[in-house]
């Protein structure tokens, strides 16, 4: 993001942000820069530092060393204050199972200090949001996923906070819930919300404004989904369809010409800088081993071949 942004304008800044756990750097000198409204992801392998980072960011963890603001509060000296101002939602949705709808919203409103009218129009809005107003005595463990997701969203929000942290909201949601959530969160954005979201779904990186890629602690990429697509992926991309996909990938991955192959589906994406001489490369070896190859193409790399080739340059 342009360095001259007005600090009005960024809802979440963090500058060569560290925590350390004794011999272990879990979050390695950060920098970004979020502006208010703008929907944005971190993505990364498991142990990347997604959640240490967020978790230092929502003021539930002190930095070890370097500087973040949330809506202008200091997550070293303000952490209680940023507690107050912002939402956040965890996969594991933070409900209280046991409550029911209608108490968990009254549970959650009671924690930001709403009360009368103003807790009642709050009340209303997430039950409207949540497709939950026929629900209000339904325990909440007994709710579908897609359901609790919803209403663990609106309990995040029912407060009207200006920047929203959601680490892994859609774990284990189907497809269509996901979609339906997304819907959402587009929503809240569009009304001004600042959105911060951890996922592991290459979909929903394309939802995102601006993308971070992180690894071992570390951004290692920075910008829109379409940015990291072009400027990211130096090399080109095969798309190779055969009638043995595993064996097919273990025999071209020992190739040099390949600088990373992965198994999409029953595709395999093969990584080069050569992709006219790798074509050739790949027919001959697949050939020689007697599988069918079926079809190969050169296609525009997807977020996911971005996320594969940078992570295992870096060494995941």
């Amino acid at each position: 993001m342009n360095s001259v942004l007005h600090e009005a304008e960024v809802a979440v800044f963090a500058k060569e942000l560290t925590r350390v756990f004794g011999d272990f750097v879990a979050v390695d000198h950060v920098s970004f820069q979020v502006r208010r409204g703008e929907i944005f992801g971190f993505l990364g392998p498991n142990g990347a530092g997604k959640t240490t980072t967020i978790k230092i960011l929502c003021g539930l963890l002190r930095p070890t060393s370097g500087q973040a603001r949330v809506s202008g509060w200091d997550v070293s000296t303000q952490h209680e204050e940023i507690k107050k101002h912002i939402g956040y939602m965890s996969q594991k949705f933070s409900l209280y199972e046991d409550l029911t709808v209608k108490e968990n919203i009254d549970f959650f409103g009671g924690v930001y200090g709403l009360e009368g009218v103003r807790q009642q129009e709050r009340e209303k809005w997430v039950l409207e949001m949540a497709g939950l107003t026929d629900k209000t005595s339904t325990l909440t463990g007994a709710l579908p996923l897609g359901w609790k997701q919803r209403l663990a969203l609106g309990c995040a929000v029912i407060h009207e906070p200006p920047v929203l942290f959601l680490d892994e909201p859609t774990s284990g949601v189907d497809p269509l819930s996901r979609r339906s959530f997304w819907d959402l969160i587009n929503t809240l954005a569009g009304q001004g919300v600042t959105v911060f979201v951890t996922t592991h779904y290459m979909e929903e990186a394309e939802y995102c404004n601006r993308l971070a890629l992180m690894s071992r602690g570390r951004v290692i990429a920075l910008g829109t989904p379409s940015e990291l697509k072009r400027d990211w992926m130096k090399e080109s991309v095969l798309d190779l369809e055969c009638d043995n996909v595993m064996e097919a990938s273990e025999l071209l991955e020992r190739d040099p010409i390949f600088t990373e192959t992965a198994i999409f589906g029953n595709l395999l994406h093969l990584v080069t800088p050569e992709p006219e001489q790798a074509m050739a490369r790949a027919k001959q070896v697949l050939d020689e081993a007697g599988i069918s190859l079926l079809r190969i193409d050169i296609i525009t790399p997807s977020l996911e071949d971005v996320f594969v080739t940078l992570t295992a340059k870096d060494g995941n």
